[in-house]
């Protein structure tokens, strides 16, 4: 038998749109249904909205990527993080986002496997230095821990520096409150109720966004200007490649409001996500003792207490199918919004212009006709002939086509790497009556914590 996570209970009826609403309000998984989990395409109608969750994978290829023009990047949840993002990739549309998505990829080189790993290996040492400060099998938050690492991670990859001292914990401490309150000015958006945000949750937001932003461009500003007087490069971290990078139309480069608005991007979505799915993948691992020693067994095999290389991510296949397992059972990203350019038929209903489009990997990933055991921990599906269909047609945690995300490789070494670590050193093990309760915010987090315990194993050859 596999382990099944405990995750919302799904409503055996579908509530109405307001009780539906009422429920997201603290999680948006809290408004599904069990049909949710079966259905091909369900809709949900308000005054002056529409929305349509798609299921179907071919609809889910039509939405993302065959059409993907057609069906651009719903407004509705750019509102809520533009005041941090700004115009950033992750908010805009058509050629403002073509623009900086040419300009962005060649740029992003600079986080690919080779650069980034040593990044990567030094702020995960500097994780486990703090983890050894805990006494032998302490009870401990690994949300908190991974939130610091993978954040420490992206900071030294934008900046070239560890993510420390006043000005790293203030913005790791505004950012935490941005992300807390995105949903309820989100979710209002979504289901056309807008009136319903609070303006003390609006104000809020603005002011976290302020001050992550001024924080941001204080970093920002010297090397920029430094740049622009022809200096010597400070580095080749990825504030230097976006500098660099120029409009292919036009030769013109990012100005400074646009760079800091890319580089709040990635540092949100780079930290966040990863974030999310290493909290997970280490509940996973604490219940299913079978598993996690395997993996053990195979970091030792192939790295032992050596200093782990590039090239040893490659050798660890069940290290890394336990991360994309959790990444199929809990998507940091939850659900993709999109909105109907023009008019249009899906399953013969006629979706009118504006529409909002929603597809959801949760409920792909976990549906009950396209996955065996669809709720359970299973790494070893993806050495399995029986699992080949579902994978090319259900699974999508980082999205698809020409919006798929640009860190993808970036996040499976990196998760490599850090439970590659954590294995090696520790044997994780659940905390007994703590069970944590997933919640859809921007990512899927646990409303109390993933709070484990961590025994040390002996460093011997």
């Amino acid at each position: 038998m596999h382990f099944c996570p405990a995750y919302p209970k799904p409503r055996k009826n579908k509530a109405s749109a307001l009780l539906m609403f009422f429920s997201a309000r603290r999680s948006w998984l809290d408004a599904l249904y069990e049909r949710s989990y079966r259905m091909q395409m369900g809709e949900v109608h308000l005054p002056g909205m529409d929305m349509y969750m798609v299921n179907e994978p071919a609809l889910v290829k039509r939405v993302l990527s065959e059409e993907a023009d057609a069906f651009p990047k719903s407004p509705l949840m750019g509102e809520a993080l533009q005041p941090l993002l700004g115009d950033s990739i992750f908010t805009t549309n058509g050629a403002q986002w073509k623009r900086q998505r040419d300009m962005m990829d060649p740029a992003f080189a600079q986080a690919r496997l080779n650069v980034a790993f040593p990044v990567m290996r030094a702020a995960t040492q500097d994780m486990m230095e703090r983890l050894e400060g805990l006494p032998d099998g302490t009870e401990h938050d690994l949300e908190e821990e991974m939130t610091h690492v993978t954040a420490d991670i992206i900071f030294r990859t934008i900046f070239s520096v560890p993510m420390e001292g006043s000005d790293a914990r203030r913005m790791f401490e505004a950012f935490a409150r941005f992300q807390a309150i995105a949903p309820r000015l989100m979710l209002p958006s979504l289901f056309g109720m807008r009136w319903l945000v609070w303006p003390w949750d609006a104000w809020q937001s603005r002011r976290a966004a302020r001050e992550i932003r001024g924080l941001l461009a204080s970093l920002i500003r010297p090397r920029f200007d430094a740049h622009r007087e022809g200096q010597p490069a400070a580095g080749t971290d990825i504030l230097q490649a976006f500098m660099e990078a120029r409009d292919p139309a036009n030769g013109m480069a990012f100005g400074f409001e646009e760079l800091v608005d890319q580089v709040a991007m990635l540092f949100l979505a780079g930290h966040e996500t990863s974030a999310s799915a290493l909290t997970w993948a280490c509940h996973l691992l604490a219940n299913d003792s079978g598993v996690q020693e395997r993996a053990h067994a195979e970091v030792m095999t192939q790295i032992g207490w050596r200093e782990a290389q590039a090239g040893d991510m490659k050798a660890l296949d069940l290290v890394r199918n336990v991360f994309r397992e959790t990444l199929r059972l809990f998507p940091p990203v939850g659900f993709f919004a999109r909105q109907s350019a023009s008019a249009c038929t899906m399953r013969k209903k006629p979706v009118r212009e504006g529409a909002t489009v929603v597809v959801a990997p949760w409920l792909i990933q976990r549906h009950r006709d396209l996955w065996t055991e669809p709720d359970a921990f299973n790494p070893d599906r993806y050495a399995e002939d029986a699992s080949r269909e579902s994978l090319r047609q259900a699974y999508l945690p980082f999205g698809m086509g020409p919006r798929v995300c640009l860190g993808a490789a970036f996040a499976l070494q990196e998760a490599t790497l850090i439970l590659a670590c954590l294995l090696r050193r520790y044997r994780l093990t659940a905390v007994p009556g703590h069970e944590p309760r997933p919640v859809g915010r921007l990512t899927i987090r646990s409303a109390n914590g993933v709070r484990l315990q961590l025994h040390r194993r002996e460093a011997t050859a």
